[in-house]
């Protein structure tokens, strides 16, 4: 197998003027996290739920504030980030539709909800409308395996969905986003 290599130590960072770790956070961090732990690499993972938490998602920029702040290298927080799947290094849609991919949504019709929500949307997995709206994700289960196939529309979960519930679902959700609602 060959090895595949990253462009990392070129990478441009997209940066905005202000920081993302803000005085509070970092107060926070220094205060309630550091003292409870052994060392600053264990605060890590608090002070990246606490930037998701405020952004929505971990930009590149507030993972080198991280760093930073808690005197750990660059690459250990970049590390941890890409290592869990709940963190989003990306923007996500105003909506999050995760279809779940347990062996019992998947004997229950579990791919033709995820085709169905591609096709709707016009993405793949991991992706995100070019409008902002939605972002389809898969997840290993959503603890509904009596109600596969099962989705998690925003925070709210729906049990054997068919593929054209899926569709109403979803045009229901883009009404309520474009009357300013969100969901």
């Amino acid at each position: 197998m060959a090895w595949i290599t990253k462009p990392s130590a070129t990478e441009k960072i997209e940066r905005r003027g202000e920081a993302y770790l803000t005085d509070a956070m970092r107060t926070s961090i220094t205060d309630d996290f550091i003292p409870r732990f052994e060392t600053t690499m264990a605060c890590i993972l608090p002070a990246l739920h606490m930037i998701q938490h405020e952004y929505g998602w971990i930009p590149k920029q507030a993972m080198e504030e991280i760093a930073r702040h808690l005197e750990v290298a660059p690459a250990d927080v970049f590390d941890t980030a890409t290592f869990y799947e709940e963190y989003w290094l990306k923007p996500k849609g105003k909506c999050l539709i995760s279809v779940c991919r347990s062996i019992a949504c998947e004997v229950c019709g579990q791919q033709e909800i995820t085709d169905a929500v591609r096709e709707k949307l016009g993405i793949e997995v991991s992706e995100t409308t070019d409008d902002g709206k939605f972002t389809l994700v898969e997840l290993e289960c959503l603890g509904a395996c009596g109600g596969a196939p099962a989705i998690l529309v925003g925070e709210t979960l729906h049990e054997k969905v068919t593929p054209e519930q899926v569709v109403e679902i979803i045009d229901r959700v883009e009404r309520e986003i474009d009357a300013g609602g969100g969901h």
